[in-house]
């Protein structure tokens, strides 16, 4: 099965997703990223004396180790302007994000949920161009199944440095479970995020995520949650 993964900025697959990306790879699904931005926007750029340019190629860069860590079936990267698509008429990314579908014929496409998670607005942005792609997308395409956002599930305990969104738990309809190799592979992910390390140790994105990781599903809704992104009711059962 075919997984297209949308997200903003790099390393926005690695912190969390890569946990769930290594689980499919492992099951022989095939798992394709489209960012649609360098993060070359990044306060980080500051620190290391970049422009915003140079930022981007620096980071675009980390993001092609980060295909190879993970295994991807293919990356595309665009450039739009970090920290900027709420500016751009949203049709424009639209359009890409459609040719992306109708290229890969994924059956299934993941982005954030509608709160964003940190709720920054490219987050937000990315969240509302996706849904509206595949909304109009699914009804010609029939190899379109499914549309799924990663999330976060409540914590006990509030993060001290960094303000979350999490999804309720009605809302997260499968938790996936993880293992020692899909932490190890995540980990070696965000190794290669060697601009962003100090930012990635004060998060703790492996930590806050622990061994599962967590999906809504656009109009579906399943209690108990799915182990497995890619099963699909059928007669009463599931079907792969």
């Amino acid at each position: 099965m075919r997984l297209l993964y949308i997200f903003p900025h790099p390393d926005d697959e690695s912190f969390g997703p890569a946990l769930a990306i290594s689980a499919q790879r492992r099951a022989g699904h095939e798992i394709f990223l489209l960012t649609l931005t360098r993060g070359g926007a990044t306060k980080q750029r500051h620190r290391l004396g970049l422009s915003i340019d140079e930022m981007g190629e620096l980071r675009l860069a980390e993001m092609k180790r980060v295909e190879q860590v993970l295994g991807l079936a293919g990356m595309t990267v665009l450039d739009f302007p970090d920290g900027g698509l709420k500016e751009l008429d949203p049709r424009e990314i639209e359009l890409v994000v459609e040719d992306a579908i109708n290229t890969i014929r994924p059956e299934i496409v993941v982005t954030y949920p509608s709160h964003g998670i940190s709720g920054f607005h490219d987050h937000l942005v990315t969240h509302a161009i996706v849904k509206r792609v595949f909304c109009a997308a699914r009804e010609s395409q029939s190899f379109l199944k499914r549309l799924a956002f990663f999330t976060l599930a409540p914590s006990p305990r509030p993060d001290p440095l960094f303000t979350l969104s999490t999804s309720s738990d009605e809302e997260i309809d499968c938790a996936i479970a993880v293992t020692d190799e899909d932490v190890e592979t995540a980990r070696r992910a965000l190794d290669c995020y060697e601009s962003y390390r100090e930012t990635i140790a004060q998060a703790d994105p492996l930590g806050r995520a622990g061994r599962t990781v967590y999906f809504e599903i656009f109009q579906e809704s399943f209690d108990p949650p799915l182990t497995d992104l890619t099963l699909f009711s059928q007669g009463g059962g599931f079907r792969r």
